[in-house]
């Protein structure tokens, strides 16, 4: 008799990594959360948005309910479009697509131009939720290192090279992560920005661009890609969730009209007439700029908090990149296995998210650990990197 397997154990089987969302722990009871990638309960505009449906409740009515929507939701895309000429890039009404938060539009892109036998170039380390949405449509991929200037083009350009005169299959798409990198916090470099768009076009395939932290920078904002792009080679992704609330789930998508409507076809959903009419009435009577600007300034005085206290509390073979924006400070802990390190920094009070689930390779990640300064209150990072810093000591004396 065929013995039978346990329905979790043959879900568990069929990945061999962890299971999706397995990088997120259960956190005890006054944890200081330096793991958590959202903004703190004070920077969501919530009496705003509680005015923003107000006001659109009052003047529609039933409209924001109903599947037709209201008419704010067209008028959301012009403000999109608006915010996006802003940054030269400029789209057309068919070059534009509305989604529900940027990983929508990541896996409709992958529906749509991925299967079985694709190769997907992306960053390591990157961005595990995207990674996890590859893997659902393809096991072929290339992985490209990740330093202080962002994506290495020039390695990109020797693996690209390498793989054409062996007549492998080249990537269909690169996916990155170009400003205020997930997890590494890195800026791509404007010199390494033009080389990838020529090898986009010498080696034919098409950069998606990941712009969830690109309006949170500490400094003057570069160029996007798709900005740059004169070949139409790049698919640009953007989102509200970092700079109003992530649980609107409002994103977009930027790209060739072929694509957008293709894409489009593929959106069973009806779109989220309730929260996009609502976003559209919240930005109505906001000014964003500067918003941006309180956020940005919000966001860099934490970052500094954390990198002071990195210093003084982290032993000195520990390093990390400096954050050009965005939320996260990638750390490197040398001969460390940041897995089984973070039971003990959970029971000392502190969470952070372990560098494996960022990788393709997880065993690439045993040494490192990202951080988040966006949620917990500055007092809260000081404390918690200290905590921190005592677990890391610990772990050190114990291999010695």
């Amino acid at each position: 008799m065929k013995q039978q397997i346990p329905f979790s154990k043959e879900i568990s089987l069929a990945f061999e990594n962890d299971p999706p969302g397995q990088w997120l722990s259960v956190l005890p009871k006054g944890c200081i959360r330096l793991s958590s990638g959202y903004p703190a309960p004070a920077l969501v505009p919530s009496e705003e948005i509680k005015s923003a449906v107000v006001q659109l409740l009052s003047e529609e009515g039933d409209l924001p309910l109903q599947y037709i929507g209201s008419p704010r939701v067209p008028k959301l895309k012009e403000m999109i479009k608006e915010r996006l000429a802003g940054r030269d890039v400029v789209v057309a009404e068919d070059e534009l697509l509305v989604t529900a938060g940027a990983c929508q539009g990541i896996d409709l892109i992958a529906r749509v131009m991925l299967d079985k036998d694709a190769v997907v170039a992306i960053e390591a380390p990157t961005y595990m939720e995207a990674l996890e949405v590859f893997q659902n449509y393809t096991d072929h991929f290339i992985s490209v290192p990740v330093d202080e200037q962002g994506l290495q083009t020039e390695r990109f350009a020797e693996l690209l090279s390498n793989r054409k005169e062996q007549g492998l299959p080249l990537p269909r798409i690169l996916y990155t992560i170009p400003t205020s990198q997930n997890p590494t916090g890195t800026t791509m470099s404007l010199e390494r920005r033009k080389h990838l768009l020529l090898l986009a076009e010498e080696y034919g395939f098409f950069i998606l661009e990941d712009d969830a932290y690109g309006e949170l920078g500490f400094a003057k904002e570069p160029r996007l890609l798709k900005a740059m792009d004169k070949q139409d080679r790049v698919l640009h992704i953007g989102s509200f969730s970092k700079v109003v609330a992530p649980g609107m789930r409002i994103g977009w998508v930027a790209g060739p009209a072929e694509l957008i409507t293709t894409l489009g076809w593929f959106k069973k959903d009806i779109g989220h007439p309730f929260t996009q009419s609502t976003l559209a009435a919240f930005l109505e009577g906001s000014d964003f700029d500067k918003r941006l600007v309180s956020l940005s300034s919000t966001y860099q005085s934490k970052c500094m908090a954390m990198l002071s206290a990195l210093k003084d509390f982290l032993p000195p073979s520990v390093s990390w990149y400096v954050p050009e924006g965005g939320y996260f400070v990638w750390v490197k802990v040398p001969g460390a296995n940041t897995t089984d390190l973070l039971p003990e920094a959970l029971n000392a009070g502190v969470s952070f998210v372990p560098g494996k689930y960022f990788f393709l390779n997880q065993e690439e990640g045993n040494e490192y650990l990202r951080l988040s300064f966006s949620y917990a209150s500055k007092e809260e990072i000081v404390k918690g990197v200290q905590l921190l810093g005592e677990v890391v000591a610990l772990d050190f004396r114990k291999d010695t």
